[in-house]
């Protein structure tokens, strides 16, 4: 069997398929390695009523646009799934799934890649990681301050209102995973007590189109990082929540909250049954108002500029305003038998012995461009523009490794690990 390959990409989910189909087209011989099965995170990591919080026409992975009907709208959990899995074998891209990725090193002698895996030593004159960047689910230290008769759940865990217990849920954290399962329950008839965090919201629609199309039409897509104002920064910051459920709208915790949902600020400490709260509900509230603000203005601007006949929208208005009270909670009188960590994930390249990290992990790179020669990153988010790390961007970022990798491989020094092969 075959061991020394010109590339090995690491990983089969959108990111190491469209690097794949990238390379296919320059001609040069690869295997992809996937741990579980092809799409494997959309699968296990997302609950069942997920949907994508972008439209459908996004979803542009290389030579393969979105083929159905509903541009504008947002694929639900196995139709994504399927879109994936049907690129897969559009080219058939050679994938081995089940083939786990222990370690990866590089000889000093000969310059070429080692790789480890369940199946044996493969060898490879580049690499391409294209895992992304949620590996480890987070859980915060004060977890442990439950009982252990408290059911607890990191969102990657979460499937369905009907699998948890048939008690109140406490969901802490309002990212996009927190936002959406905090309303998944809210609709399923559950009594949520969300934790509020300092993450932005976004409008669905304004002034008669998607904010998405907007945005898109006014190049926020094509923005590489080097030139966001927050620069590398922004790769850290919270993603703003918004849902396609339903074909798509804002979430607004406000109406969530007139409606009975029980909103509270930070989770701040643990004592017997007795929850403490910072006292931020209404600061967080306001700041997330004022980014979905934020953006109308921008939108408006744009429109203004360019003279674009448009839609108008009214004013918005808070419908709810907290409570100055409110800063305790005794779980057991209220009855939660459930808490969903929504606290996102760290990333784990403890496998790659390889000197590229910084201090905290995260590998050096120029869109994915390693200062180890013929190793490269891809599907990071916002490894080069906001799009990076999904469906949307994934292209251009794999058609740029492929044309580095198909240069590098024709320079003289790959001859010798190319003649291993």
């Amino acid at each position: 069997m075959k061991t020394h390959y010109s590339v090995i990409v690491v990983g089969g989910g959108q990111a190491g398929l469209s690097v794949s189909y990238c390379l296919k087209e320059r001609g040069l011989d690869h295997i992809v390695f996937e741990k579980n099965e092809i799409a494997h995170s959309w699968r296990s990591k997302r609950w069942d009523s997920f949907c994508l919080v972008t439209p459908n026409w996004q979803c542009r992975l290389p030579g393969y646009p979105y083929p159905g009907n509903e541009p504008h709208g947002f694929m639900q959990k196995d139709a994504i799934i399927q879109y994936v899995e049907d690129y897969a074998a559009s080219f058939d891209a050679p994938v081995k799934e089940g083939v786990g990725v222990s370690s990866l090193r590089k000889t000093s002698d000969i310059g070429i890649f080692e790789v480890s895996t369940t199946l044996g030593e493969y060898t490879a004159d580049q690499v391409v990681v294209a895992v992304g960047g949620y590996h480890i689910p987070k859980l915060p230290k004060i977890a442990q301050r439950f009982p252990a008769s408290m059911a607890q759940i990191h969102s990657s865990e979460y499937r369905n209102p009907q699998s948890l217990p048939d008690k109140a849920v406490l969901v802490v954290g309002t990212g996009q995973s927190g936002c959406q399962i905090a309303e998944d329950l809210h609709l399923a008839g559950k009594q949520v007590h969300l934790c509020v965090g300092g993450a932005p919201r976004s409008p669905r629609r304004y002034r008669g189109k998607d904010v998405v199309d907007w945005l898109d039409q006014m190049g926020y897509y094509d923005l590489p990082i080097d030139e966001h104002p927050q620069k590398d920064k922004v790769r850290t910051n919270a993603n703003h929540y918004v849902t396609g459920r339903d074909g798509g709208r804002e979430i607004d915790l406000r109406q969530f909250a007139l409606e009975g949902m029980k909103l509270h600020g930070r989770l701040q400490s643990i004592n017997g049954s007795i929850l403490r709260f910072c006292n931020d509900l209404k600061q967080n509230l306001d700041k997330a108002d004022t980014v979905a603000e934020s953006i109308k203005k921008s939108i408006d601007a744009f429109i203004e500029k360019h003279h674009i006949e448009a839609d108008t929208d009214p004013p918005y208005h808070p419908v709810w305003e907290p409570d100055a009270d409110g800063l305790a909670l005794d779980y057991g009188a209220v009855e939660i038998g459930t808490v969903i960590w929504c606290t996102g994930y760290e990333s784990d390249f403890r496998w790659i012995e390889i000197p590229v990290f910084d201090g905290k992990g995260y590998p050096g790179h120029e869109r994915g461009v390693t200062g180890m020669r013929g190793l490269y990153f891809l599907g990071l988010p916002w490894l080069y523009t906001w799009g990076s790390g999904r469906f949307s961007g994934i292209a251009r970022d794999a058609l740029y490794l492929a044309d580095c990798i198909a240069t590098r491989q024709k320079m003289p020094s790959m001859s010798k690990a190319q003649s291993l092969g």
